[in-house]
C-alpha cells in the first residue's frame, strides 16, 4: 500500500432498512476523493427480523438473553455485506485495500459502556479476502467516550475539501448530530436529539410505509400540544443533558392514540423543536436521510430564524456521507490515528479506534 489508500465503507443506520457502500480514496488526512456510492436494501425478512429483535432490547441483561438469536442474525447480516462488498469490488475493478464495516447498531448505551453492532469482521474479511477496520466504537468507550458521534473527523475534511470556515454539518440519521468547525479550525460535535427514529418508527407502526415522505403526512396533522408538551417535559428532564443518544431513549407511549397525521405533526414538532434548540452555529449544511423531510427542515429553520443548506449544494451526496465516513475512518483506524477526540466524544483524549482483521 501506498500513501493514498482505497477504501470500502459500509454504513446501516437506524432505520435499518439497507446498506449503504462508498468507496473513497484518501490519505487519511485532509485529502479525499469519492469513487462509487451504492444503497442496498435488505429484504422484507431480513428488516423484520432486525425490527423485532431491537425492540426487545434495552439493557445489557436481553443482550444477554438473546445472545443465541443475535448470534445467527450477526451471521446473516455479515453474509449480506459479503455478497454486496465482492459485488462491487468485481464491478469497479478496483484495488480496494480496507473495508471499513460499520455492522447494524442494535444497542447503544455509554452509561454501561456499551456499543453492539451486529456484523462479524472476521467471517468479512475471510469472504471477501480484504482487511476489515469494524467495532469501531468500542475504543472510545473504554477511554471515557460517548462511542459518539465519529463522523466529525469526516466533515473536517469535507470542510477543508470546500475551503470555507466557521460552519456547522447537521446529520439527521436516525439520531441526529451536530458537527461545528470553527474559523480557527478546531471543532466539536454532540448528538443533539431525535432525527428520523420517531418520525420513522411511527409511520411503520401506523401504516404500511416506511417513512413520511417529504413530511407530506405530518404537514395534513395538527399538533397535539398537550402530549407535546409532556413529552419536551419528560425529554428535558431526564434525556437532554446526554452527550449521545439511542433510539431506545425515546418511546411513542404519548402519542399512541392520536391518528397517524396528527401523531406524525406531533412527532415531527417534538423533533425540530429539540434540534432547533440544540443546534449552535446557524450556518448549516445538513445531510442524512433526514434532509429530505422538507416539513421538518422548514419547521427548524423557522425556530432558529436561518436557512439550512443541503450538502448536496456543494456537490457531496447527503445519502452516502456517512458511509464515505466509516471508509476514511477504516483508514485512519489502520494508520493508528485519531477518530474521536474529546470535543466529539467527550473521550479522555484523542484516540484511535476500530479493530483490525485480516483473515486470509
Amino acid at each position: 500500500m501506498n500513501n493514498n489508500y482505497f477504501s470500502l465503507g459500509l454504513m446501516s443506520g437506524t432505520s435499518m432498512d439497507g446498506v449503504d457502500a462508498s468507496i473513497i480514496q484518501s490519505n487519511g488526512a485532509y485529502e479525499y476523493k469519492t469513487i462509487f456510492n451504492e444503497y442496498r436494501q435488505y429484504d422484507e425478512n431480513l428488516y423484520k427480523k432486525l425490527n423485532t429483535i431491537r425492540d426487545k432490547i434495552s439493557t445489557p441483561q436481553d443482550l444477554n438473553l438473546l445472545s443465541g438469536e443475535l448470534k445467527l442474525l450477526e451471521k446473516e447480516i455479515t453474509l449480506f455485506h459479503v455478497e454486496l462488498a465482492n459485488k462491487i469490488i468485481k464491478k469497479k475493478d478496483n484495488n480496494v485495500h480496507l473495508i471499513g464495516f460499520h455492522g447494524q447498531t442494535i444497542f447503544h448505551n455509554a452509561n454501561y459502556k456499551i456499543s453492539k453492532q451486529l456484523g462479524d469482521g472476521n467471517l468479512l474479511s475471510k469472504l471477501t479476502k480484504k482487511i476489515v477496520v469494524y467495532d469501531f466504537r468500542k475504543n472510545d468507550l473504554k477511554n471515557g467516550g460517548q462511542g459518539a458521534p465519529l463522523t466529525p473527523i469526516f466533515h473536517t475534511t469535507i470542510n477543508k475539501k470546500i475551503n470555507d470556515i466557521s460552519k456547522s454539518f447537521l446529520n439527521i440519521g436516525g439520531i441526529a448530530n451536530e458537527t461545528i468547525i470553527f474559523e480557527n479550525g478546531n471543532f466539536s460535535a454532540r448528538d443533539i436529539g431525535p432525527g428520523n427514529c420517531l418520525i420513522d418508527r411511527w409511520i411503520k407502526l401506523k401504516s404500511e410505509k416506511f417513512f413520511d415522505k417529504n413530511g407530506d403526512i405530518a404537514r395534513s396533522g395538527k399538533i397535539n400540544k398537550t402530549i407535546l408538551d409532556q413529552s419536551l417535559a419528560i425529554f428535558n428532564k431526564n434525556i437532554s443533558q446526554k452527550r449521545s443518544y439511542d433510539i431506545s431513549d425515546f418511546d411513542l407511549s404519548l402519542v399512541k392514540d392520536l391518528s397517524l397525521e396528527d401523531g406524525a405533526a406531533t412527532i415531527t414538532e417534538f423533533t425540530s423543536e429539540i434540534l432547533s434548540k440544540k443546534i449552535l452555529n446557524k450556518n448549516i449544511y445538513v445531510c442524512g436521510g433526514g434532509r429530505k423531510n422538507k416539513f421538518l427542515i422548514e419547521s427548524i429553520e423557522n425556530k432558529i430564524k436561518s436557512k439550512i443548506k443541503l450538502i448536496d449544494e456543494i456537490d457531496i451526496d447527503g445519502d452516502f456521507v456517512e458511509s464515505q465516513a466509516f471508509a476514511y475512518l477504516a483508514i485512519r483506524s489502520y494508520l493508528g490515528l485519531p477518530i474521536s477526540f474529546p470535543e466529539t466524544t467527550g473521550c479522555k483524549e484523542p484516540c484511535t479506534g476500530g479493530v483490525i482483521v485480516k483473515n486470509f
